[in-house]
């Protein structure tokens, strides 16, 4: 029987071996290139975000503030990983993990991670920090502690429930305020020692601790979050301006202050001192000199013994509040709000005073903002045909040759000190102001020109019960019904 022929081989031996090396090489390759890609996207890389709610590009001040902080901070996420904020929390979060790796950031989920959630309660408790309503906040630790609650991050609007069967409510977000709020909280744990600022008291001024219309208190709050440990200040007899002040508050007196009060202010000034006046328009109508008019005279401050309307730029028959809405386009007080505007009630004129000597010592006054050109001074029936000046700010290096304790003098003065009480305080960009103002006189260049809350889009499909059922049966039934039919076809088509 004839042998049967011998199969050729597929591939010679040197072919197998051509084919061997050829894999490993191809291997090695992908290995060195996938290597090449990972080195280049640890330092320069870019992503793209396609939702917009996650997307948390940071603001320039951010950025800036980050590059300042060297120690090291723990961020712990002590979140509902369901809860409304989380997601747009943790992005956040994110973004300031990788602008600077010296902060490390944790999450908690203390509905699934119990444990977790001891251990957290337990490293903190010290702080008062474990009690039930303690949910849904984040924690910054460095040289200090920080919580910062979910309620501080958002902004909500009531809003109708569409379609309900009953009237029904439900609060809608409308802004996240987070990177302003976490800014503030990494400015105050990562600094040594807290600052300073101090209320003057006995005069009439607003009660910083007062929670009715008129008082302090929402003003008074925005200081911790500022890193700023408010106190009172009684100047009369030999009490004198405490060495640890780094910001004096003069918020709306009404009652004249004694030479000796203003004199320990001029000194203060003097070893440049920080100073936030605001006065009004109370005084004027009570005939009150409050004292304070003559030590800004001698800063280049001039303060009218007036009140100001503007009938185009109110929302009252009265007049009595009047829109701010033309800042200075060059200071950093105000430039964040150009485009926006501030509410005020009945301010008096603040401007810069003229025909004061020039030379290098003279404080450096530069107006804020202004009325428009229909202003009336005192409730005149003649317009004034030009701007009125409501607000200055002063600013005046240590003179040569003379030590100063504090480094430069700085001062803002406002007409009106109703507009950041609890009632107008939230209105418009009030508060925004108030921080900028805070900011600027302890010269924070890192947290100057504010960082506003970030727009939340929602969008809402609407529909009908049917509708809504036939949605139902083209994502239940339609859709895979397709792919099996497709199959089906593909599967017919093979058989014969």
């Amino acid at each position: 029987m004839a042998s049967e022929p011998t199969q050729p081989l597929s591939f010679s031996t040197g072919r197998r071996w051509v084919i061997f090396f050829s894999v490993v090489v191809s291997i090695l390759t992908v290995i060195a290139l996938v290597g090449m890609i990972n080195y280049l996207g640890g330092r320069h890389f870019l992503r793209f975000t396609w939702n917009t709610q996650a997307r948390a590009e940071l603001s320039p001040q951010t950025v800036n503030l980050l590059k300042s902080i060297t120690n090291h901070v723990n961020v712990v996420v002590y979140y509902k990983k369901d809860a409304p904020l989380y997601s747009l929390v943790s992005a956040l979060l994110n973004e300031y993990q990788m602008a600077n790796r010296n902060i490390s950031v944790e999450t908690i989920d203390y509905v699934h991670d119990p444990a977790g959630a001891k251990k957290i309660k337990d490293k903190y408790s010290k702080y008062g920090f474990g009690s039930v309503e303690d949910k849904n906040l984040v924690i910054f630790e460095a040289n200090g502690v920080q919580f910062v609650h979910g309620d501080l991050l958002g902004d909500y609007k009531l809003e109708a429930v569409p379609n309900a069967e009953e009237r029904e409510f439900k609060n809608t977000l409308r802004a996240f305020k987070g990177e302003g709020v976490f800014n503030s909280a990494l400015v105050s744990v990562a600094s040594t020692k807290p600052l300073q600022g101090y209320f003057l008291n006995g005069h009439g001024e607003h009660d910083p601790r007062g929670k009715d219309n008129a008082g302090y208190l929402s003003f008074t709050k925005i200081l911790p979050q500022n890193y700023v440990m408010p106190n009172l200040l009684d100047l009369v007899g030999t009490n004198a301006i405490p060495a640890d002040c780094n910001l004096l508050i003069i918020a709306g007196p009404t009652q004249a202050l004694l030479p000796s009060e203003v004199e320990k202010l001029r000194q203060y000034l003097a070893k440049g001192g920080k100073m936030f006046v605001l006065l009004n328009s109370d005084a004027v109508i009570n005939n009150i000199n409050t004292g304070l008019e003559g030590l800004l005279a001698e800063w280049g401050v001039d303060v009218g013994r007036n009140y100001i309307k503007d009938p185009s730029a109110t929302t009252s028959d009265s007049g009595y509040d009047l829109l701010v809405s033309k800042f200075s386009e060059s200071h950093p007080v105000v430039n964040p709000l150009l485009a926006s505007r501030l509410r005020m009630i009945l301010p008096r004129s603040v401007g810069k005073l003229e025909n004061m000597k020039q030379g290098a010592e003279t404080p450096k006054v530069e107006v804020l903002a202004w009325t428009g050109e229909k202003a009336l001074i005192n409730n005149s029936i003649v317009p004034t045909g030009k701007p009125v000046p409501l607000m200055a700010a002063v600013e005046k290096g240590a003179i040569k040759g003379v030590y100063t304790e504090n480094g430069t003098t700085r001062i803002v003065v406002a007409g009106d000190s109703f507009f950041l009480n609890n009632q107008l305080i939230e209105m418009d960009r009030n508060q925004e102001f108030a921080v900028n103002v805070i900011n600027w006189l302890l010269d924070r260049t890192q947290l100057l020109q504010g960082v506003g809350p970030r727009p939340v889009t929602e969008y809402r499909f609407l529909m009908t019960k049917p509708q809504m059922n036939n949605v139902q049966w083209l994502l239940l039934a339609g859709m895979p019904g397709v792919i099996l039919l497709l199959g089906g076809l593909v599967w017919l088509r093979r058989r014969h």
